[in-house]
Order: structure tokens, then C-alpha cells, then sequence
């Protein structure tokens, strides 16, 4: 079983930290007048909220099955409209022009070269509408947090190991079944050229989902980009 398909029934606990960009992809959401789609949408820990707020159908794409299986199941008890594909957003092909599409969780980083990056940013932008907006966030590299975290055994929410490449870039997150997940980190240039080669414009960069001026000591790229 690959990682997500063995932790989709615990990742609500896996993610029960990361609340802040809900509401900052809720209001995006809400100021979008269009469809909307959120790329690795995991188990709905975003959409649903979405969804609610704006009452609209959401579009959400994930590699993962047992993942889509938990977004499924939540947006039946919510009462939302989730329409649900599994698919790889490299590979995105889709139908219709979106006003919104946004990818929550770092997810981005999943995507392991830069000619892989350029290739989802590039048909994200063929998908938006004109002026439509593409929302993403990633981490910042930050050493002190590799140096805490790189091979310490960590028991919650499932038991796993970190181990850092930092010659690859690369954060493997190995369950103790062995079943592993990667995460190559990018610097903000290479965000920053991402987003220039794909045509579209930089609208907002900040450091934090409540705004704060990206700095020296931000940790997290918030961006918003725009199809002109």
C-alpha cells in the first residue's frame, strides 16, 4: 500500500495542525465568480470548508483513492457539493475554464523536478479563465527544523522517521511499514520563474495566510498568481 493509502484514515490527525489557510482559501473562494478547483485535494480538509462557505460545487483532483474515499464520506455528512476525480495534476486535462484553482498543503512540493513543476503550472494556466487565479503554499526551507526533526523516530500521528537530502532537496517521510513520501523543497525564485514561464503574474507573496510581509523570518510562501 502506497503512504496515503495506509494513513488516509488517520491524516485528519496527521493534519489537525494546519487550520490557518483554511479561511485564507475560503475567501479567495468567495471572491472568485466562477468554478473552482483545489489540485490534491486530499480528504476534503480544505474543499469542504469551501464548499460551505460558497455554496458551490467544487472540483477536487488526488492521486490517492483512500484519500478521495475520506473527502467522499465528509462532504455526504456536510451536505456539500464535491466532485471528486482521481488523477495526477501533472497530467491535468480538463473540460472547462476554472475562476479559482488552489493548492492547499504544501502539496506542490510532491512534484519532484522543475520540469515537472513547470509542466502542472504551465496547464493550470491553460485552465484558468482570464483573470482567474491560481493560490498556492510551500515552506521555506528552514535548517534549524531539519537539524530537530532529520531521523528522530516520531510516534503520532502514525509512527514514521524524517529523513532529509539536502543534496536532493528532499524530505522522505517512511512510515515504519516502510511505506515512504516525498517532499522536494524550492527556493522563492524558483516559484517565482514557475510562475513567469507559465504566463502568469505574481498578484500577491506573503509570508503567512493572515498577510504578513514575506521576511527573513518567514517560514511559509503564500502566493496568488493571476492569468492576465
Amino acid at each position: 500500500m502506497s503512504f496515503y493509502e495506509q494513513v488516509a484514515s488517520q491524516y485528519d490527525e496527521w493534519s489537525s495542525q494546519a487550520t490557518e489557510d483554511i479561511d485564507f482559501y475560503v475567501e479567495l473562494a468567495r471572491q472568485s465568480d466562477g468554478p473552482l478547483l483545489e489540485l490534491a485535494v486530499g480528504g476534503g480538509r480544505v474543499a469542504v470548508p469551501v464548499a460551505q462557505a460558497t455554496g458551490r460545487r467544487v472540483v477536487g483532483i488526488d492521486s490517492s483513492p483512500a484519500m478521495l474515499e475520506q473527502a467522499r464520506a465528509k462532504a455526504a455528512d456536510a451536505g456539500v457539493d464535491l466532485d471528486l476525480r482521481l488523477g495526477d495534476m501533472r497530467d491535468l486535462e480538463l473540460d472547462e475554464l476554472f475562476a479559482l484553482i488552489y493548492c492547499p498543503g504544501r502539496s506542490l512540493l510532491h512534484v519532484r523536478t522543475w520540469a515537472e513543476r513547470r509542466q502542472v503550472f504551465e496547464r493550470i494556466a491553460r485552465s484558468l479563465r482570464p483573470g482567474g487565479r491560481f493560490a498556492w503554499n510551500a515552506f521555506a526551507f528552514d535548517h534549524k527544523v531539519a537539524t530537530q526533526l532529520d531521523g528522530h523516530h516520531q510516534t503520532s500521528p502514525a509512527p514514521h522517521v524524517n529523513h532529509y537530502d539536502v543534496a536532493d532537496n528532499r524530505i522522505d517521510i517512511v512510515l515504519d511499514s516502510g511505506a515512504t513520501t516525498s517532499l522536494w523543497w524550492a527556493t522563492k525564485n524558483e516559484w517565482l520563474g514557475l510562475t513567469d514561464v507559465a504566463g502568469l503574474e505574481v498578484e500577491t507573496l506573503h509570508g503567512t495566510f493572515g498577510g504578513s510581509e514575506l521576511d527573513s523570518e518567514s517560514r511559509e510562501y503564500v502566493f496568488v498568481a493571476r492569468r492576465p
